[in-house]
């Protein structure tokens, strides 16, 4: 692979980490249809999900009962092989309450560890590992969760 392809390759990754804060900010849920794949499996430190509508329900229990939202991305670190990838990064997320919990936040500090795999349609998640370093503030900001 070239430098150029791999830059290439690597910028789309990069644009694709953000497109998924992104949508988790702004519940635009549909646009993981274009970051994930339909078999995607996923842990966020509370069990495996597999598959992208079981990904996509799980952070919907938590976000959409939640006010507004910021996912930070930084050190973001990916590594192109060929057509997979992997790539890692920091992400500090800020969550505040919604109504009567408006006066709540709540923040996580952790690192998403991703495999990539590039597709005709681009390069797509095929699994996603959180782990959580630390929680700050109040829970309840969230919404209950998955049932």
């Amino acid at each position: 692979m070239s430098d150029i392809q791999m830059l290439i390759d690597e910028r789309a990754i990069y644009r694709q980490l953000c497109r998924f804060a992104e949508a988790m900010d702004r519940r635009e849920w549909q646009w993981l249809d274009d970051v994930l794949m339909d078999d995607a499996q996923a842990d966020y430190g509370i069990g495996r999900r597999f598959g992208r509508a079981s990904i996509v329900a799980e952070m919907r229990s938590f976000l959409d009962d939640c006010g507004p939202t910021q996912h930070l991305l930084a050190n973001v670190i990916i590594d192109v092989a060929g057509d997979s990838a992997t790539s890692s990064a920091y992400v500090a997320d800020m969550h505040v309450g919604l109504g009567d919990r408006s006066h709540l936040t709540f923040r996580t500090l952790g690192d998403y560890h991703d495999h990539w795999v590039r597709t005709a349609d681009g390069w797509r998640i095929a699994e996603r590992i959180k782990h959580n370093r630390a929680h700050v503030g109040d829970m309840a900001v969230l919404g209950s969760g998955p049932g």
